[in-house]
């Protein structure tokens, strides 16, 4: 962890000995504290918060953490919602793509644009990530990193057990989960949450049918890609696929299924690479104890999503500079390295050396970089890079529902077409 520690004076340090005062511990200047709600409620994810807390705390700045449990943030944004209503925002808050721009429409946050001009972010952010950390030309958000969603985390010595290669194709995926399930393994660690439903689906439409599809579907929301013999192939895909889940899935957080994978009960997750951070709170050695590769058929594109902290306008001076201070932090080199080591992901900044990375890291920051050049990193449906609330909700109200029906895939390519049309 890269930190910033004031200078003691070294007068200040010896003038109670040459009173007979008691000797003390120097103290940092306190500078004010800072509010701070977010959704970072698991072991990898509360660690990775804990640099930045700690970085401010060496700079003299207090910590009041404000935590909402809940994956991709539906419960954190409720919250945030009713203390901006009642007039009690907090001095920043953890959002995700489409988010940040619904708060800056309604006139409540702070520019960055001194910070975002001094530190050059215009030249370090990748430009679909700016997309979203600007809104009219102003920066209102700090990257804290660029998690990437089309990721599998798998057990190596159960792979290694049971004789399985890593999988390039869908097919050799498929067949490798009845591999484990015939052996008595669980094939893919599922959590029923609505988001989640919606990760591992995004990921089957871009395996099915590619990048160009996957944009024209999630992106331009284009009504006859939504409709087409594509999409229904890949809610095909997706039935397939959910049958090498465990009948106890409904209702799992993530964290708990990346556990099964930990603790040998099951073969391969589909996650974010968040899900890293708890094989790194588990002592787990990449390509070691755990392998991580691209979503079969997904290798030449990147779905991504960004977590961006947001600052609410206030008048009060002090606030107004330790929000400077955090955005400066926040997008400093050695936290972002440091964060990511903890957190999962890798730097949003596309400037910095990989080798302090660890190996699944290095993979994706090279694939990520790779596809800012080639216009194939594309916003995260699921995860509010892709398209609007409305929008992702009517995604997931479906995806669900497929989930948890025998819905037909044709039907459900038509209904989510619909149900995309009418939020728009």
């Amino acid at each position: 962890m890269i930190t910033t520690r004031l200078a003691v004076p070294l007068l200040a340090s010896l003038l109670p000995l040459t009173l007979g005062l008691p000797v003390q511990a120097a103290e940092t200047p306190d500078k004010g504290e800072v509010e701070v709600l977010n959704w970072w409620t698991s072991g990898g994810e509360a660690r990775a918060l804990g640099v930045l807390k700690s970085d401010l705390a060496d700079q003299g700045i207090g910590w009041k953490n404000m935590p909402v449990a809940g994956g991709a943030g539906t419960n954190a944004m409720a919250v945030l919602r009713s203390r901006v209503t009642s007039g009690n925002p907090p001095t920043a808050a953890q959002v995700l793509g489409f988010d940040a721009r619904d708060w800056a429409e309604r006139g409540g946050l702070s520019y960055l644009d001194k910070v975002a001009q001094d530190m050059k972010w215009g030249d370090i952010f990748p430009q679909p990530l700016q997309d979203f950390a600007k809104y009219k030309g102003h920066w209102i958000g700090a990257p804290f990193e660029i998690h990437s969603t089309n990721w599998v985390w798998a057990n190596k010595a159960l792979m290694d057990k049971l004789g399985i290669e890593q999988p390039t194709t869908w097919t050799d995926f498929l067949a490798s989960m009845k591999k484990a399930r015939d052996a008595g393994y669980t094939g893919l660690a599922y959590g029923g949450q609505p988001w989640q439903d919606a990760t591992v689906f995004e990921n089957v439409m871009l395996a099915t049918g590619g990048p160009d599809f996957y944009r024209k579907a999630f992106i331009d929301l284009d009504d006859a890609t939504l409709r087409s013999d594509t999409m229904i192939k890949a809610f095909n895909n997706f039935r397939e696929l959910l049958a090498y889940r465990d009948p106890n899935s409904s209702g799992r957080d993530w964290n708990l299924a990346t556990a099964m994978v930990i603790n040998d009960k099951a073969l391969y997750q589909i996650m974010g690479d968040w899900a890293k951070g708890e094989f790194i709170n588990a002592n787990l050695a990449p390509d070691k104890d755990y392998l991580c590769f691209r979503t079969p058929g997904t290798q030449q594109a990147v779905t991504f999503n960004s977590d961006l902290m947001i600052m609410f306008k206030t008048d009060d001076t002090q606030q107004q500079a330790l929000q400077d201070t955090m955005a400066r932090a926040i997008a400093s080199p050695g936290f972002q390295i440091a964060f990511s080591n903890n957190k999962g992901s890798v730097p949003a900044r596309m400037d910095l050396p990989a080798d302090e990375l660890d190996a699944c890291a290095q993979k994706g920051y090279e694939q990520v970089q790779a596809a800012a050049k080639n216009n194939t990193l594309m916003g995260s449906m699921a995860h509010g890079y892709a398209a609007q609330a409305a929008v992702k909700n009517a995604v997931f109200d479906i995806v669900s529902a497929f989930v948890n029906s025998s819905m037909p895939g044709d039907v459900a390519a038509e209904q989510m077409a619909m149900a995309i049309q009418d939020a728009k």
